[in-house]
């Protein structure tokens, strides 16, 4: 009887085993053909973000979804691979995509610690998981999953299903693949981790968002060591390897996003153009684009326009914490501190902080990078009449829970300041192609991604006379010639509007003077008489040369002042004309273009000055308004660039009507460089701040860097200009003159006939300009 029932049990789990057996066959017939194609896997393409690097090759910024750097399996390190072994699937080159041993292992741990304490899926099942399927937890992903791995251990060698594992897999920080997930953890690049970080990483794929070591360090850490202990465990590292990357301290890489350059408003100028070529697929495709900036000048003219703001700013005073946060009752949990100023973000070394306590000695303030700081002596000095009991502040006096700003200096420590209110713009670029160099578009481009750099249409002032002299000259004037700097009353014929008493900026009138004396002290009555002469109508059409539009540029008197409207990359454009000696560029910021493999597929087409760009002035006239111009750095508006002891620069200031817009246009023969200042709701910026006092020392500090290995240029005049003695009081030769001047051969005025002197003789000078 025993013996039946033991026969018949048997024969009963025989028929079950091969029902189920038969089932598990019907079921793979039926699904077989409805699983994916491995397509996808053959031709592996994953999706790479696109990349934009300077000239230099240092990335300035990264678009994408994904961040994910693709790296071929023998570029992988060794330790790497040991450790994804280690702890995902030691038998990996073993099975064939299931591991039997390991689901049996896995069911008998699962069991012992009552939970799920190990999973059976390998790193081919993870494959075809992350490719194919879905991550929910079913019976029938499971079964298409199994079925899968089969399907892709039959078509692809185990080291290539391993690189697709390794480049595929998400590992937190928006970061898939090994590769990125070294950059964003540790700032390195994949070949250069440690044993100890590479089985940090290793233990992220069970859960990333649990095993992230920048946000839970600890758990990061205890599940690195068990990987470390399973390397060692498998033979795949010594005793003392194991001990020495089980002490090794891991600095983790913080930083959100930085770069090599603070180059976000070019970044985004180059996202517009690869969007508007590729569409979606720039963000997927792995473009790389370099640019033409230069690091050392991008980075001297972001230092410099943030200096020139900051300087601007504390001329103008301390304006008040920016808003009051309700303090937690505990002020020495520095969680619930960070969690007041979740919401407030830092501008690079201008950082939030919130006050713990204040008095007129002192200011102790926690910042949002987790440092609590005392502000002492000359740190307060910015905010000092905001910490006493002034009436006339009020609410607005420094207490505990004011949010400020404060910033660390090198000689006296933390510093109260504050967010600037106004904005800038720098773009340098070269003159002889109009390669960009550099380019800020404001002072945070997180606060303000407005880019008044290109976007920016202001009121240019006196740094648009220079293309009305240049005009003048065309029209038979000369650096002698006397215009009168006297007086002047416009009706409304004459403006387009209303009637018009022009002014000089320090509202005085020097009388008869010489064209380039009234360049180099920005004469404004002067500059109208000139555009009388010539006729707006002329002098607007000929300023379409160096690129202007004329609906921006009305042909009415006020033009000679710069009433019209340009941004700084056009007048950078239309100073390059004068640098290159009369030709007109085009700018460019993109050198050339490059797939996911580096193959160049768009490089750069520009003209070149003197090559084939076209020309559009004279090049003696590109002289004679450089030679002007020089003089208005060496002893006119903007001589404080004198600083710079070069003797080839040259350039113009502008200032509008109440100061509402600052601007320095200047060059040198191989770089120009526009500077702007203003607000963006546009409103004076105080009585004294000229292009002189705002805009140039952002120039200065610039060009002080840009300039500094480049040797002082020789001008040398070009042919048919020639070099006469002047009588500085009519502008005439004189053999006796005291002064020379430059002249376009044809045009050397009348020499003065000693002979024929009449003292009575009162006829206006030759040349002047009533």
């Amino acid at each position: 009887m025993l013996f039946r029932w033991i026969y018949r049990l048997f024969l009963a789990i025989l028929a079950t085993g091969l029902l189920a057996a038969l089932l598990v066959v019907f079921a793979a017939l039926v699904t077989l053909p409805s699983l994916p194609s491995l397509e996808t896997l053959t031709d592996y393409r994953p999706k790479i973000p696109l990349r934009i690097y300077s000239t230099d090759g240092l990335l300035i910024g990264e678009f994408g979804e994904e961040r994910r750097d693709f790296i071929k399996i023998e570029d992988v390190p060794k330790s790497l691979k040991y450790a994804i072994l280690a702890a995902e699937d030691d038998r990996f080159y073993q099975h064939y995509g299931v591991d039997y041993i390991g689901v049996l292992r896995a069911i008998y741990s699962n069991f012992k610690f009552g939970g799920v304490q190990q999973g059976a899926s390998t790193i081919t099942m993870q494959v075809a998981r992350n490719f194919f399927l879905t991550k929910e937890k079913t019976l029938n992903r499971k079964f298409s999953e199994t079925l899968l791995a089969f399907k892709i251990e039959h078509s692809l060698e185990k080291d290539k299903i391993l690189e697709l594992y390794i480049n595929q897999i998400y590992l937190g920080q928006r970061s898939y693949g090994f590769s990125s997930a070294a950059q964003s953890y540790f700032g390195k690049k994949l070949g250069n981790i440690s044993l100890a970080e590479a089985a940090m990483l290793a233990g992220l794929p069970k859960a990333p968002s649990r095993f992230n070591p920048v946000v839970n360090p600890d758990r990061a850490k205890t599940r690195q060591q068990y990987v470390l202990k399973r390397m060692r465990e498998l033979g795949y590292i010594s005793a003392k390897q194991y001990t020495e990357a089980k002490k090794t301290a891991i600095q983790i890489h913080r930083q959100v996003k930085t770069y090599a350059i603070p180059a976000d408003y070019i970044a985004e100028m180059v996202r517009q153009v690869i969007y508007d070529r590729y569409g979606d697929e720039a963000y997927t495709r792995g473009i790389k684009v370099y640019t033409t900036l230069k690091k050392a000048d991008q980075v001297a003219a972001y230092r410099a326009l943030r200096k020139g703001v900051i300087d601007y700013d504390a001329r103008h005073g301390y304006r008040g914490p920016e808003a009051f946060l309700k303090l937690p009752k505990d002020l020495k949990d520095p969680e619930a501190l960070q969690e007041i100023l979740q919401n407030v973000g830092n501008s690079d070394d201008i950082l939030a902080a919130v006050v713990l306590s204040a008095t007129p000695a002192a200011v102790e303030a926690f910042c949002k990078n987790g440092e609590t700081i005392r502000i002492t002596g000359e740190g307060l000095k910015m905010a000092r009449r905001f910490l006493g009991n002034d009436p006339k502040i009020g609410e607005k006096r420094i207490r505990p829970g004011a949010l400020i700003r404060v910033k660390k200096m090198e000689k006296i420590g933390w510093q109260i300041v504050q967010l600037p209110e106004v904005e800038a713009a720098l773009i340098a670029m070269d003159p002889n192609d109009g390669a960009i160099r550099a380019l800020v578009g404001g002072f945070d481009y997180h606060r303000n991604k407005f880019n008044h750099a290109t976007q920016a249409w202001r009121q240019p002032g006196s740094s648009f006379k220079p293309f009305i002299y240049s005009a003048a000259l065309e029209k038979g004037f000369t650096p002698a010639t006397i215009i009168n700097d006297a007086p002047l009353y416009l009706g409304p014929e004459q403006t387009g509007g209303k009637a018009w008493e022009p002014r000089n900026y320090d509202g005085k009138f020097s009388g008869p003077i010489r064209m380039r004396t009234a360049l180099t002290h920005s004469k404004n009555l002067a500059a109208i008489r000139i555009l009388q002469a010539i006729g707006p109508a002329y002098a607007q059409d000929y300023a379409t040369r160096f690129g202007f539009d004329q609906k921006h540029h009305p042909a009415v008197l006020p033009m000679a002042l710069g009433a019209g409207s340009a941004t700084p990359m056009q007048m950078a454009i239309g100073y390059a004309t004068f640098a290159n000696g009369g030709y007109h560029i085009h700018p460019y910021f993109i050198d050339r273009i490059e797939d996911e493999k580096g193959k160049v597929i768009e490089q750069a087409r520009f003209v070149t000055a003197n090559q084939n760009a076209k020309q559009v002035i004279d090049p003696r006239n590109a002289f004679l308004m450089t030679s002007m111009m020089q003089d208005v750095i060496q002893r006119g508006t903007a001589a404080r660039a004198r600083v710079l002891g070069r003797n080839d620069i040259a350039g113009k200031t502008g200032t509008t009507s109440n100061a509402v817009d600052a601007w320095f246009c200047g060059y040198q023969k191989n770089l120009v460089a526009v500077t702007w200042m203003g607000f963006d709701e546009p409103k004076t910026m105080g009585n004294k701040e000229t292009g002189g006092q705002a805009a140039l020392p952002i120039w200065i500090d610039y060009m002080a860097t840009a300039l500094k290995s480049i040797p002082v240029a020789k001008i040398t005049p070009p042919n048919g200009i020639v070099i006469a003695k002047i009588d500085p009081e009519t502008g005439m030769r004189d053999m006796f003159g005291t002064l020379s001047e430059y002249f376009f051969q044809e045009q050397l005025p009348p020499e003065i006939d000693y002979s024929l002197q009449n003292p009575d003789f009162t006829d206006p000078l030759p040349g002047y300009i009533q």
